[in-house]
């Protein structure tokens, strides 16, 4: 889910400068210590001191937070939560793949909007899309072409070192700019929503910690040089999706291999979207189909769904902004750090709680400004 939004990572730094070196780190490990403290949640310990996993989802946690209340209050509000982060996802792959197509055929007398129809045709076989199984293939070969995207961009960056210079970091910044650069990369992190069904599926689940420290070190280091090397390559004239920035050649290879990621990566939200979705009609039988049509009427729904708004919301690097604002934030920082201190506030320690504490003021804090500062770009956009 993450590779396509590293595109961004570049654009950010235009606006963010130094500070957004800074917030690739602090990104990196305040979503390893939130995806920690989610895991911790699903645990309990026994009578003879033994953690146990007692819950196996996202939804169990939120609902064993709010049981008192209600007891599948919290499971709604984190599956809502989810589904809008993964249809915001649907909408960006198809945002970037109708850009993609744009500047890949310049020649062409179609439009952008257009280019996404031509995509979203090619994505009308998820609708029978039933099983994991076949999400998880498609995902595979999104793996091999991130690497060859990145090998390449950054190659070329390299062979441009000669034009490289510190002076195109801004010391001064555009409050407003800023913030939206915090919403692109905190998107750039998410992936909360996997974490509880990865590590139930681990065959060491005692791994999963270091695993965790491991695979967010290696994706700073990655997206740090990524964003880097690119924004010291092009400056001022770094554009939101960094590939537009390349020599004709390299910008219609990379953008082509690049539109092969989007589209085999559409399957995995969309597929996780509508099973939860079709969970609550079918009442929580969501792995059996008693009614093939209804299954279909789902995934079509909300295939068009993203198509539409796609076709309505086609700025970049602002839907990302607003998306990680919203659902990124809440996913990533608010809901684990508040579960963590509902479930656990007897066993944790002084500086644990003001941890978790400092971690949900600052999500609340990057969610609302993020959120008002994308909107009012949105708004100026569509004038």
């Amino acid at each position: 889910l993450q590779g396509i939004f590293v595109l961004g990572l570049p654009y950010a730094l235009l606006h963010s400068g130094y500070s957004g070196l800074l917030l690739i780190v602090l990104a990196a490990a305040l979503c390893c210590y939130t995806g920690k403290i989610l895991i911790a949640c699903l645990y309990e310990e026994n009578e003879d001191g033994q953690l146990v996993r007692v819950r196996d989802t996202y939804e169990d946690i939120a609902n064993a937070c709010c049981k008192k209340l209600s007891p599948s209050l919290g499971g709604m509000v984190v599956n809502v939560t989810q589904v809008v982060e993964l249809i915001m996802t649907c909408v960006l792959y198809l945002v970037v793949s109708g850009n993609l197509l744009s500047h890949s055929f310049p020649y062409v007398p179609v439009t952008e909007k257009t280019w996404s129809v031509i995509a979203f045709v090619s994505l009308l076989p998820c609708i029978f899309i039933r099983t994991l199984k076949i999400v998880s293939k498609l995902s595979q070969l999104c793996s091999l072409v991130h690497f060859v995207i990145i090998l390449v961009v950054i190659t070329y960056c390299l062979t441009q070192i000669h034009q490289w210079s510190w002076a195109k970091f801004r010391l001064s910044l555009e409050f407003e700019d800023f913030l939206v650069s915090v919403g692109v990369i905190i998107f750039s992190y998410t992936s909360q929503i996997f974490l509880p069904t990865l590590e139930g599926h681990m065959k060491n689940p005692g791994e999963f910690r270091c695993m965790l420290n491991w695979t967010h070190f290696f994706a700073c280091v990655l997206k740090t040089t990524f964003a880097l090397t690119a924004f010291l390559t092009w400056g001022e004239k770094t554009k939101e999706v960094i590939t537009d920035n390349l020599p004709l050649f390299f910008e219609t290879l990379v953008n082509l291999c690049l539109l092969t990621k989007a589209l085999l990566s559409y399957p995995l939200p969309f597929f996780a979207a509508t099973e939860i979705v079709y969970s609550y009609i079918s009442k929580g039988n969501c792995s059996n189909y008693r009614s093939p049509l209804l299954a279909l009427a789902v995934r079509g729904s909300f295939l068009l769904l993203t198509l539409l708004m796609s076709m309505f919301t086609p700025h970049f690097a602002l839907l990302m902004g607003l998306s990680g604002s919203v659902t990124g934030a809440a996913m990533t920082f608010l809901l684990p750090s508040l579960f963590h201190l509902k479930l656990k506030w007897k066993k944790l320690s002084f500086l644990e709680k003001c941890a978790d504490i400092s971690v949900f003021i600052l999500g609340l804090l990057c969610s609302f400004a993020g959120i008002v500062c994308s909107i009012k770009g949105l708004l100026e956009v569509f004038g």
